[in-house]
């Protein structure tokens, strides 16, 4: 077969095959198509016709089972054996001997607390153990305010605020909070600790960096851990050292694509008791382009001549922090917490803060509490003094006279945080456990003499933790916590229990 007779015979076979294809109902309209597409864009076409190819390749593939059993077939018997070997990784570290001790002589506070109160044993005591700062625990208004409150709106919104938990008081109670500090807005949650704790990852994400103070509390921490930020951490309160780290973060940056940068520190510090230098951390913000996160849980409603906090007491405006997050639940004598900085962060939060998004919102007894409290705080400065004198007269019973003991709060905090001296703790070779040991003796001395004080308690180490992750340690302390409705005298008279309580007890290690 020649050139000529094969071009002839698939010439026939093109006009059959045409032929053939226009009996095919709409079989014009396709060739219509192709004819103009492959004229219009011949790449189109080609790859048209790829995915037709591939199409039917894939129809005409064999079948196949995606359960693959890659695993081996045990016998109900062997099944069994391993299940009865297995021994599950414990949820928590177990007890010492030494936390099973504390808890089975634990006081336990029958009834409602307030400055004298009855334990579980019938005994009446000095209440140095609550963080009822006013009196206002048992304060027969806010009750009644309270009661009414529950009758209207009930116990909770059971919801959470995005989608039916907002109600009006918790608007009121934003705005009250907003306008006590200064700031544009401010955003109510149903948990104080969860406040900050989710107020850092809802901002620093992973590549961001934060620089965090070594003795920020568990809350503040367990954010930072679900930020999975980057983080720098500088010595307890050293502006200097915090210096040099924001300095290396800047040059480490410099050439680097641009990240949040955070900084994080408290007002009074819960671990130490002391207080933070806002002005120099502000002035250190503004030159190295941070933003600053400052949990005021324990400085708001505490420091100020209104108990706005660290930003009142050390003139600061309230505008230059870019985040103030606090706690309801100290001295308002409320529960929740808020966090109060400008609109764009306030509104990022009601979206993006998981405390905040898949939590029930906060009882509205709660937040009017809050309001109430401000309300009368406003109306009302001289409330805090009282306090400011009764913590004057237990520091001049403890600080000065103990030979064993030292107070590391700042002389404005209600909560006393009171540590062995350093020159005690060499002369005697005290470790950790030791001085643990010792201060819980002491409280159990002191809660016998009739004043209920407790201890500084961290959280117990996570299961295979190493030395990286632990980090700074909480050292041992003991907490004595003011209030306004014990008098001068009885303030003095349970100063005095609990240096002879440490002294009598000191004596003994002899």
């Amino acid at each position: 077969m020649d050139l000529h007779d094969t071009q002839s015979w698939l010439n026939d076979i093109l006009r059959e095959v045409s032929a053939q294809l226009q009996r095919v109902p709409g079989s014009a309209i396709f060739l219509r198509y192709v004819k103009s597409s492959y004229q219009d864009d011949p790449v189109r076409s080609a790859v048209e016709l790829f995915l037709v190819l591939f199409a039917i390749r894939y129809l005409l593939s064999p079948t196949y089972s995606t359960q693959k059993k890659s695993y081996v077939t045990l016998s109900d018997e062997e099944i069994d054996e391993l299940v009865d070997d297995w021994t599950p990784e414990p949820l928590v570290t177990p007890q010492t001997p030494f936390e099973e001790a504390e808890n089975e002589k634990r006081p336990v506070i029958a009834g409602p607390t307030g400055p004298k109160s009855k334990l579980s044993n019938g005994r009446m005591v000095t209440n140095l153990a609550s963080y009822n700062f006013y009196n206002l625990a048992g304060n027969e208004t806010l009750k009644e305010k309270a009661i009414q409150v529950l009758r209207t709106y009930g116990v909770g919104p059971c919801s959470p605020p995005g989608f039916y938990g907002t109600q009006d008081v918790h608007m009121k109670t934003e705005a009250d909070i907003a306008a006590h500090l200064g700031t544009p807005a401010c955003i109510l949650y149903s948990q104080a600790f969860s406040t900050i704790s989710s107020v850092i990852p809802a901002f620093s994400k992973r590549g961001d960096i934060i620089v965090a103070d070594k003795a920020v509390n568990y809350a503040i921490r367990k954010g930072i851990q679900i930020s999975r930020s980057s983080v720098r951490w500088y010595e307890h309160n050293d502006l200097e050292d915090m210096q040099r780290v924001l300095e290396r973060v800047v040059i480490d940056q410099a050439k680097k694509p641009l990240t949040r940068r955070f900084i994080i520190t408290e007002g009074l510090f819960e671990n130490v008791g002391d207080m933070v230098d806002l002005p120099k951390i502000i002035d250190l913000k503004l030159r190295y382009k941070f933003r600053v996160i400052l949990d005021e849980t324990w400085s708001f409603g505490v420091l100020g001549r209104t108990g706005r906090g660290i930003t009142e007491q050390q003139n600061v405006d309230a505008a230059e922090v870019d985040m103030i997050i606090g706690s309801l639940a100290g001295p308002l004598c409320a529960g929740g917490g808020f966090c109060a900085g400008s609109d764009e962060i306030v509104e990022h939060q009601r979206i993006s803060a998981s405390a905040y998004t898949y939590s029930a919102a906060l009882p509205a007894m709660l937040a009017t509490t809050a309001s109430e409290v401000l309300s009368m705080i406003q109306a009302s400065p001289d409330l805090l003094t009282p306090v400011r004198e009764n913590i004057k007269a237990m520091w001049a019973q403890l600080d000065p006279r103990s030979d064993w003991i030292c107070c590391t709060s700042s002389p404005e905090n209600p909560v006393m945080i009171l540590r062995f001296k350093p020159e005690v703790i060499a002369s005697k070779g005290l470790s950790k456990a030791g001085q643990e040991q010792l201060l819980q003796e002491a409280i159990e001395e002191i809660v016998g003499n009739g004043v209920l004080i407790t201890r500084v308690k961290s959280m117990p180490r996570a299961i295979n933790a190493t030395p990286k992750d632990i980090g700074w340690e909480l050292q041992p302390a003991l907490k004595v916590c003011i209030t306004s409705g014990l008098s001068r005298k009885e303030i003095e008279k349970a100063g005095i229990t609990i240096r002879h309580g440490i002294t009598k007890v000191m004596n003994k290690k002899r």
